[in-house]
C-alpha cells in the first residue's frame, strides 16, 4: 500500500533585526537550529525576513522614503552569496527544508532589488528562488517583479511544495498554477501590516487566504508572518505620533498551519513572536479530495484553461531565439544559481 510523508512542521513567526543583514540571518540560523530541535522537517519564515520590509513607502513620499531605499538595496543579498550559503549550511546541519523570504539585490541593474522566496533543501541546495510576480501596493516603489519561471512546484524531502510571497496568496491563478502542478504543502510568507485602512484586519486576513487555499486544494499551508519593532516604529513614523500609534496596531500578524479541511491543525499566533508546530499527514489529503477535486474530477478543463508561461525574461538576449521549450514540469534538483535562467535543474 503507498505511504505517504508525515513530518513536522515549523512556522516562524519573528521580526528581523532590522536592516541588519548578518544579525538577521544569525537569527534565521538560531531559529533553524530551534525548530529543528523540536522534530521539525519543514520550517518556513515570514516574507523579506531577510533583512526586513520597508514600511516608510506606506508613511512616507517617495522623495523622503528614497534614502532608505537606497539603505535596503544595500542590506539586500546576493543569490547566490555568503548569506545564503550560512542558510544553507543551517538547512544541511539541521537536515530540513527551509523556506525563507529575502529582499535579493539583483546583479545586472544597480538599485533592483527582488522581493524573492528561497527554498532549501535538506542537503543545503537551493531548490527555487521566487521572485514575487507583483508587488503589491505602495511595494511598487520598491521592488521589481518576477517572472512565470519559479512559480513552481517542488518535488521535495516533505513532499511537493509550493510558496507564495504575501499578496501574491490572494492571486487566484498562481495559486491554481501550484494545485495543477501537484501541490499538497504550500508555505505562505507574510508581513505584519499595521498601516493597512483602519477596517482591514491583516490577521483575520491571513486567516482567510490560508483556510481558503487549503480548503479549496485540500492541502497542507504553513503561513509564517513578521512581527514589529521599536526601530521598525521609529524609522516609519518619525515624530508623527499618530503614525506611530498605527504601527503599534494589535492583529496585525498570525501565523500558523492550516489542513486540507481549511481549518487551524493547530491554534494560530497572534502579534507574539513564537514558532507554531504541527504534525503533517499528506494521506489527509485524499479522502477530501473524493468529494472537490478542483484540479481532477470537479472541473471542465474542455470549458476552462489556464496558460502558465514558464519562460524566464532577461534584461537582453544575444544571439537568435530558438523553439519554445516545452514545460519541463516540477523542479526537481538544484536551482543553478544563474541569474534570470530557468529556475530548474
Amino acid at each position: 500500500m503507498e505511504e505517504f510523508p508525515r513530518f513536522t512542521a515549523a512556522a516562524v513567526q519573528a521580526a528581523p533585526v532590522y536592516l541588519d543583514t548578518d544579525a538577521t540571518v544569525a537569527k534565521a540560523v538560531s531559529l533553524i537550529t530551534e525548530a529543528a530541535s523540536h522534530g521539525a522537517s519543514l520550517i518556513a519564515f515570514p516574507e523579506v525576513f531577510v533583512p526586513g520590509y520597508p514600511y516608510w513607502n506606506w508613511t512616507m513620499n517617495p522623495v523622503q522614503g528614497s534614502p532608505w531605499y537606497e539603505r535596503l538595496y544595500r542590506c539586500a543579498i546576493d543569490v547566490p552569496g555568503p548569506h545564503l550559503d550560512a542558510l544553507r549550511a543551517a538547512a544541511a546541519a539541521t537536515k530540513t527544508t527551509v523556506v525563507i523570504g529575502v529582499n535579493e539585490r539583483s546583479r545586472h541593474s544597480l538599485g533592483l532589488i527582488y522581493n524573492s522566496v528561497v527554498t532549501i533543501g535538506p542537503d543545503g541546495s537551493v531548490l527555487n528562488v521566487h521572485r514575487k510576480l507583483v508587488p503589491t501596493w505602495a511595494e511598487k516603489l520598491t521592488w521589481g517583479g518576477g517572472d512565470g519561471s519559479t512559480v513552481r512546484v517542488l518535488d521535495s524531502a516533505v513532499g511537493p511544495l509550493g510558496a507564495l510571497a504575501c499578496g501574491e496568496n490572494t492571486n487566484t491563478l498562481a495559486r491554481f498554477s501550484l494545485l495543477a502542478q501537484g501541490e499538497l504543502v504550500h508555505v505562505a510568507g507574510y508581513i505584519a501590516l499595521p498601516v493597512a485602512p483602519a477596517d482591514y484586519d491583516m490577521a483575520q486576513a491571513i486567516a482567510v487566504r490560508s483556510a481558503a487555499h487549503a480548503f479549496e486544494g485540500k492541502l497542507f499551508s504553513v503561513v509564517a508572518c513578521s512581527t514589529i519593532t521599536d526601530e521598525m516604529v521609529e524609522i516609519a513614523a518619525g515624530d508623527d505620533a499618530d503614525i506611530a500609534k498605527l504601527m503599534r496596531r494589535p492583529h496585525s500578524a498570525l501565523s500558523g498551519i492550516f489542513g486540507p479541511d481549511g481549518n487551524p491543525v493547530v491554534e494560530p499566533l497572534v502579534d507574539e513572536e513564537g514558532i507554531v508546530y504541527a504534525e503533517i499527514d499528506l494521506a489527509r489529503c485524499i479522502q477530501p479530495k473524493q468529494m472537490h477535486d478542483i484540479i481532477g474530477a470537479y472541473n471542465r478543463f474542455d470549458v476552462f484553461q489556464l496558460h502558465h508561461d514558464f519562460t524566464p525574461r532577461r534584461p537582453v538576449v544575444f544571439g537568435s531565439r530558438g523553439p519554445a521549450a516545452e514545460d519541463p514540469g516540477p523542479v526537481i534538483g538544484p536551482w543553478r544559481g544563474d541569474e534570470d535562467a530557468a529556475r530548474s535543474a
